[in-house]
């Protein structure tokens, strides 16, 4: 990142957030800061990461390590007075208010912030191999969570049951923690496209939503899939087949030199043929790494364009109050000539 300096016009560059530290310098603590200049790398954290940032970042040499215990931005802020570092560039897109006041008071006189924008996070955007090879791991663990807990699927059993039991089998198969709050919906309110659990119990027929993701050693999978308890109606099937055909569509937009925004483009087309455009409320995906919404975001006008190595999701959906909600959504991976689905669950309209 040093060598993007001078378009900054900065001498050095302070990262914050927890993500980009991480993709910096491999640390996953809750408390770390990188002071990056145009010849060395500074890290901070407190002494309750003093092992293992001594392990990790500073035997490994990607960092000068230093364990404080005021804040680290003071400690940072010494080490750009000692320097003589004037323009210092920082992550406005993370940084709370009361955080930039901080930072600013601790700056010696004559030194001022700079805003990096999103430099780290439009990097992020295209993943090494290895980090592909860890999201493709991430992506399975997540779809073998789903096949294990839809088993114990069945009329009387709660959205929170279900929650419950595929992050508990999410772990089982090696995963930290889930992407993200798991989504489980039944009946009614399936339309709601950010449903929390709740103790509702499903009933005999009716429609299940579920999505979820695995973070498998920091990196995100995320995946949505219908099911339906009993017989299915004929307006629930309707609706299912239009969101899938959106979808195979939005998969074959994908690929390089493709504008982000077509492919939110082509879901929504096939939805207009079907009279369920105005029922798609969201964008048509977006990317996943280190968090699960990353760059780029696959909505109506996103000029970015989609390059090899870019790992994302394309989840087209169409709500209905009062009926339900249908979602399906596969993590893709744009790859040189098109792009490569990593989801291997079926999107078969599943019938428990």
């Amino acid at each position: 990142m040093a060598s993007r300096l001078p378009e900054l016009k900065a001498d050095c560059l302070l990262v914050s957030s927890p993500a980009n530290v991480r993709y910096l310098s491999g640390f996953a603590g809750s408390n770390g800061l990188i002071l990056l200049t145009s010849r060395e790398t500074h890290f901070f954290t407190d002494p309750r990461y003093a092992i293992d940032a001594t392990e990790t970042i500073g035997r490994q040499g990607i960092a000068k390590v230093h364990v404080v215990k005021g804040p680290l931005s003071t400690a940072a802020a010494a080490i750009v007075k000692r320097k003589h570092l004037k323009k210092i560039a920082f992550e406005s897109a993370s940084t709370l208010y009361d955080q930039y006041i901080h930072l600013q008071e601790q700056l010696p006189l004559g030194a001022s912030l700079v805003s990096a924008g999103k430099i780290i996070e439009e990097r992020r955007m295209i993943k090494s191999a290895s980090e592909i090879a860890t999201i493709r791991e991430s992506v399975n663990v997540n779809s073998q969570a789903y096949e294990r807990a839809l088993k114990r699927v069945r009329p009387g059993v709660r959205e929170l049951d279900i929650a419950a039991e595929i992050e508990f089998q999410m772990k089982m198969l090696g995963a930290e923690k889930p992407s993200f709050d798991t989504i489980v919906a039944a009946g009614a309110r399936t339309a709601l496209p950010h449903a929390h659990p709740t103790d509702y119990r499903l009933g005999q027929n009716e429609l299940l939503l579920i999505d979820m993701g695995a973070s498998l050693r920091g990196y995100s999978s995320d995946m949505t899939r219908v099911a339906h308890l009993g017989r299915v109606p004929s307006r629930i099937r309707e609706m299912y087949q239009a969101v899938f055909e959106a979808q195979l569509a939005g998969i074959d937009a994908v690929r390089p030199g493709t504008a982000a925004g077509a492919v939110d483009t082509a879901t929504r087309n096939v939805l207009k043929k079907y009279k369920l455009d105005k029922a798609f409320v969201h964008s048509t995906g977006h990317g996943l790494g280190l968090e699960i919404h990353e760059l780029p975001r696959l909505g109506r006008k996103d000029a970015t364009v989609l390059q090899p190595g870019m790992a994302i999701t394309i989840e087209p959906g169409v709500y209905v109050e009062g009926v339900g909600g249908i979602r399906i959504e596969d993590t893709v991976l744009v790859t040189q000539t098109g792009c490569e689905i990593l989801t291997p669950t079926s999107k078969e309209f599943v019938r428990l």
